[in-house]
């Protein structure tokens, strides 16, 4: 009886080096990556976003970004809509504008005095605009994942999407795919 339960008490102390050693392989091969869900298009959320995104990526982070509902808005280009829209979808583009300078602050914009302010602070302080920041990411390969149902939800059309090296239309399964292989995934 007793050399039955050193004998079972071994076979699990191998199993277990056996599985903390697989798991062990299986986090350091992992490439150095970051997943950032966008879900708000206010300007100080998106700065957030792009600002952790091009920090993330300067320091040879694989970084993805994928962007859902009002966030899908902020990637708009500023200007005329597409034609061809439902009057519920030409709605949500007069709704929801595009262009960076156009997102309002989450707390404080008071009618666009807030931006204002804050656009005039980061001018003087030296901070990367939006813009900058935007353009910065697609130097350095961040991926951007556009959700398509909210595409489709909005009436946003692809023409009328920001020129980006490596932008894509994908689908939570996709975004979650992803995810699955981040170190890290931060929800803005």
């Amino acid at each position: 009886m007793t050399d039955l339960l050193a004998e079972t008490t071994v076979d699990r102390t191998a199993e277990l080096a056996r599985r903390v050693d697989a798991l062990e392989r299986r986090l350091t091969s992992k490439e150095n990556t970051l997943s950032l869900v966008v879900f708000s298009n206010e300007f100080d959320k998106l700065m957030a976003a792009f600002t952790i995104a091009t920090g993330a990526a300067a320091c040879g982070m694989k970084v993805s970004m994928f962007f859902t509902f009002w966030a899908t808005a902020a990637l708009k280009k500023q200007g005329r809509q597409a034609g061809g829209k439902s009057i519920v979808e030409r709605m949500f583009g007069w709704i929801l504008p595009g262009g960076f300078k156009k997102q309002k602050l989450s707390k404080l914009d008071m009618a666009g005095m807030g931006r204002w302010m804050m656009g005039r602070e980061m001018d003087r302080k030296n901070i990367a605009s939006l813009e900058e920041l935007v353009a910065s990411a697609d130097e350095l390969g961040v991926q951007i994942g556009v959700c398509e149902m909210a595409m489709s939800l909005m009436g946003i059309r692809p023409e009328e999407l920001i020129n980006y090296s490596d932008l894509d239309y994908c689908g939570v399964a996709t975004m979650l795919d992803r995810s699955s292989e981040s170190n890290t995934t931060l929800f803005i």
